[in-house]
């Protein structure tokens, strides 16, 4: 696991990997800035790790049997150079392996999509408010490269989408929908935005996103081919 930086670890989950049981560990960095992160202290990546990658590979051997799946999330575990080195350290414990990722390096992520299990990718917007979400350029297209590239593989994958309407209205859900379903993508899950651990106390003091009553029907009704569901 030798140069992997990471901040911290969540020692069991049930709902970061579908259908099983598992450790999430948070790589750091993320060149973006979405305001409604919860993981604003994994941003920055110094090369000083919460946690001492050797020391959570022994710790994920004592888990054999325990767990059933390991979930690189973060920050953006994509940006680093040991993502598939330890990708495949876990999978030789005997693990599933997860990727929570933003989709903001396409090739990096085409370079470890060997090694994944499952895929949690995070759509931010639709691609005309990709800028504004991210506070950088060209996330979009980036992002659905990445997207194309999961429906070209044979890995199972999510595309979801952390929704604050402070930030997306409605009707740019909707062109979010119609860009998914045009792209091929078959499930959109709609994740609302908690203010545990955001940084933005503006956005915080909004509270948890409460889902219109009607929002999945007039997204459905925009993109009939698409899945769509909440989650709170």
């Amino acid at each position: 696991m030798d140069g992997l930086t990471i901040g911290g670890v969540t020692p069991l989950s049930s709902l970061d990997f579908p259908d099983a049981l598992a450790a999430v560990i948070y790589c750091q960095g993320c060149p973006w800035g979405c305001p409604y992160c919860h993981n604003e202290p994994l941003r920055k990546i110094d090369g000083e790790g919460e946690r001492d990658a050797a020391s959570v590979l022994s710790w994920l051997e004592s888990r054999r049997g325990l767990l059933d799946a390991v979930v690189f999330s973060g920050g953006e575990p994509t940006l680093q150079e040991g993502l598939a080195e330890t990708l495949a350290a876990v999978r030789g414990l005997g693990f599933k392996t997860g990727l929570h990722t933003t989709g903001m390096f396409p090739d990096a992520l085409a370079d470890v999509l060997g090694l994944c299990d499952w895929v949690g990718l995070d759509v931010k917007a639709p691609r005309a408010a990709y800028d504004r979400i991210t506070g950088r350029g060209g996330g979009g297209e980036a992002a659905f490269e990445s997207l194309a590239l999961l429906l070209r593989s044979a890995v199972p994958f999510e595309a979801r989408t952390t929704w604050h309407p402070g930030l997306l209205n409605e009707d740019e859900l909707v062109a979010l929908a119609r860009e998914l379903a045009e792209a091929g993508a078959d499930r959109w899950v709609i994740q609302a935005f908690r203010p545990d651990g955001c940084a933005d106390e503006a956005l915080a003091a909004a509270g948890t996103t409460v889902f219109p009553p009607d929002l999945v029907a007039r997204l459905q009704a925009a993109a009939p081919r698409l899945t769509i569901a909440t989650r709170s």
